[in-house]
């Protein structure tokens, strides 16, 4: 099998409830994770795209945070809606998502 050209990070932390920082668990990213891996069957992509699950990527706030390489483009907030568009425009189409992208000042 050819290595993938995307690799698809999803942050999966969890944290004890009232934890400062809170976490992308607690804001829906199994959500996200069901749908990223809904899509990357229905699309058929394995040779094209890897999918992980992660540990805290940084930007609490802006979770959950969903980060792509080799670009290096972290999105967030990111809903189980977003993700055939992160499919289609970047994983795919090869166009970062501009209207999910982290600002840079916080990744």
């Amino acid at each position: 099998m050819p290595r993938p050209t995307k690799h698809v990070f999803i942050c999966s932390q969890t944290r004890p409830p009232g934890h400062p920082r809170g976490s992308c668990a607690e804001k829906g990213c199994r959500e996200v994770l069901d749908e990223f891996l809904f899509q990357f069957q229905q699309r058929q992509c394995f040779d094209q795209v890897a999918i992980t699950t992660t540990g805290c990527l940084g930007p609490c706030g802006t979770g959950p945070n969903v980060l792509v390489y080799p670009e290096g483009i972290m999105y967030g907030p990111v809903s189980k809606d977003d993700v055939s568009a992160i499919f289609d425009e970047h994983l795919l189409g090869g166009r970062p998502v501009e209207r999910l992208k982290v600002p840079a000042d916080l990744w």
